[in-house]
């Protein structure tokens, strides 16, 4: 058993709606959660015409669905509104309105102000969970671009550039507005603060004219990186053979020293936009008069980083602490979503040597094990183990920590999707690290009885 100092959960307004401000409480207390984070929305059951599905459907491939029933039952369409009522205000240099309010907010807003409200005054802290670059209703003159100035058509995270101008003016009044609306609050944990690669082509943003004025007035040259970029695309879309596949194939930790410049300076690139959309947050939180308020960064896994372009130690000499995502059916799904594109562009390959490919440079299984064929991996249903073993997750964890080293509070975030035995494996595995400060967990949705026991016995 772990003895954590940090303990947060993600609640979001569904739940809290759904089960009451008390019942969440309760549940919350009964772990031992010393954090909570939320967002400042509320939600309804709702049809395919006014709602999403719950949970998300992620780009078609999740069969999730929830563990505790939300209004009785375990995934449906669900509508939602803004949890208060914005100052029009705050946005006047925005190119982004903030969203507008609805019956919703009307009928069930205040319970969010009730619920930060509550948990503050018990002894938890309360963080807003909020996308880094993800402004209502985005415009594709925002949205990330690929080598050819193309939008990739399969995104599974619609997120904007992280170098536009008009989103972060957005962030900066929405960081403003939320903090009057509700003053105490602990913090932020944008969502994001990097480029997601779910997907084979969001591997590859961004290319945009956002990041084409940025990236030379930051020492960068920008049309080399794009050439470099553009050619790594062509290869692995048609030129691909066997023997530069295993060329490919090189150390985990996809060092840039196997690089040529161009890709080199293309991942410098992303690290250095990722660091600076978090100074953006960090700048914009104590310009709304609020310095002491905790930046907490959730981000994508090493090495997935070196593509997202997350820098692990840059962030953590920003915010006060870090979260590295162990979103493990992600992990499993992301090599089917590279093989796919990969194979079909280059059916000269086997598909044995393109699944082992990835498998290795994402380091996702241990040397000689590991699946070979795209059946193997994918989305898990809700009742099957992550096929992801402890070793690799090991090895992740103290690569964060050594970039982290020690600048920032490192809190993990483990998913609570799956089944309750593989949940408790993924839960020890962070919570027994020396290396920790603390985790999270994502998201209450998940967490049944038999899991809530689990995180308090291990916690």
């Amino acid at each position: 058993m772990a003895r954590l100092d940090f303990l947060g959960i993600t609640v979001l307004g569904d739940f809290i709606l759904s089960e009451g401000v008390d019942s969440i409480l309760e549940n919350l207390q009964r772990v031992g959660a010393t954090a909570v984070a939320v967002n400042p929305t509320v939600t309804a059951p709702g049809d395919e015409a006014t709602g999403t599905w719950q949970p998300p459907i992620d780009a078609g491939s999740s069969p999730r669905v929830f563990d505790r029933p939300l209004w009785g039952q375990h995934s449906l369409w669900v509508r939602s509104g803004v949890s208060y009522h914005p100052d029009a205000d705050c946005y006047q240099d925005s190119a982004y309105r903030p969203r507008h309010p609805n019956d919703l907010t009307d009928a069930h807003g205040a319970i969010i102000a009730e619920f930060v409200n509550r948990a503050v005054d018990t002894g938890l802290k309360v963080y807003f969970q909020v996308g880094a670059v993800q402004p209502s209703k985005l415009r594709d003159e925002d949205r990330p671009r690929l080598p050819d100035g193309s939008i990739s058509p399969n995104r599974m995270a619609d997120t904007a550039s992280l170098a536009s101008e008009a989103v972060r003016s957005y962030n900066r009044a929405y960081v403003r507005d939320l903090l009057q609306a509700y003053p105490n609050i602990s913090g932020f944990r944008p969502d994001w603060p990097e480029y997601p690669c779910y997907t084979l082509g969001e591997v590859f943003q961004d290319f945009g004219e956002h990041v084409a004025a940025w990236a030379p007035q930051h020492g960068f040259d920008f049309p080399a990186i794009r050439s470099a970029a553009g050619q790594l695309w062509d290869l692995l879309h048609g030129q691909l053979d066997s023997r530069t596949l295993t060329k490919a194939d090189f150390e985990r930790d996809w060092s840039s020293d196997n690089l040529p410049d161009g890709l080199r300076d293309w991942l410098g690139l992303k690290h250095a936009l990722s660091n600076d959309i978090l100074q953006h947050w960090r700048d914009a939180m104590d310009d709304a008069g609020r310095p002491e308020l905790e930046l907490s960064a959730n981000a994508f896994m090493t090495p997935y980083t070196n593509v997202t372009g997350l820098d692990f130690a840059g962030a953590a000499a920003i915010c006060g602490a870090v979260s590295p995502k162990f979103y493990t059916m992600h992990w499993s799904l992301m090599v089917k979503f590279w093989a796919e594109p990969i194979l079909h562009a280059n059916p000269q390959l086997s598909e044995e040597a393109v699944v082992g490919c990835l498998v290795r440079l994402m380091d996702i299984a241990d040397e000689g094990t590991g699946g070979s064929r795209l059946s193997d991996y994918g989305y898990p249903d809700p009742d099957e183990p992550h096929p992801i073993p402890d070793a690799p997750q090991i090895r992740k964890l103290s690569q964060v920590a050594s970039q982290v080293n020690g600048l920032a509070r490192l809190t993990p975030l483990v998913h609570g999707y799956g089944p309750p035995d593989d949940f408790r494996r993924r839960l020890e595995l962070v919570a027994g690290c020396a290396s920790v400060d603390g985790l999270w967990i994502n998201r209450y949705g998940y967490l049944g009885e038999p899991k809530l026991d689990a995180i308090r016995d291990v916690c």
